[in-house]
């Protein structure tokens, strides 16, 4: 049989290990994204294909998921919350929206890399791979090439 002292050295133990796990940081739940499917899908205020549009938006473009409810997902994007889409619409194919003013492609990774063309504010890509701090990808045109990661939204 164990002394009291000795169950109580133990007990503060197992009490000691579960605050300390209870204080471990909680892995946060890494944001869902989804982008439009088709040419353009309509954004509505309540999850219901009765209720007001709100927004259309375009093929490809970047939506993060904050809720869902049966077929619909209510989304923001890079700046405001947007309302419900209807799920069957997007897509898991990711892409980004330029949201600096004016946005270097670049031939390669660096800023040292050659500047291939300008990327205006609003302009949808597809993400074809990330690297650090860049993102490779492809215009709809096909073009392809490497942007700052900070200068987009998505994924």
């Amino acid at each position: 049989m164990l002394s009291l002292s000795r169950r109580f050295s133990l007990s503060l133990l197992a009490c000691g290990l579960a605050t300390g796990l209870m204080a471990l940081p909680v892995q946060a739940q890494a944001p869902e994204f989804v982008s439009v499917k088709g040419d353009s899908a309509k954004v509505r205020e309540q999850p219901s294909t009765k209720a007001d549009v709100l927004w259309e938006l375009g093929e490809g473009y970047p939506l993060q998921v904050t809720q869902r409810k049966n077929d619909w997902l209510q989304v923001k994007d890079f700046e405001t919350s947007l309302g419900w889409i209807y799920a069957p619409r997007t897509s898991k194919k990711p892409h980004m929206v330029i949201t600096a003013k004016v946005a270097n492609l670049r031939a390669g990774p660096t800023q040292k890399d050659k500047v291939l063309a300008k990327l205006e504010a609003q302009e949808i890509v597809q993400t074809v791979k990330k690297s650090g701090d860049w993102v490779q990808i492809e215009r709809s045109n096909g073009q392809q090439g490497w942007i700052a990661s900070q200068l987009a939204w998505g994924w």
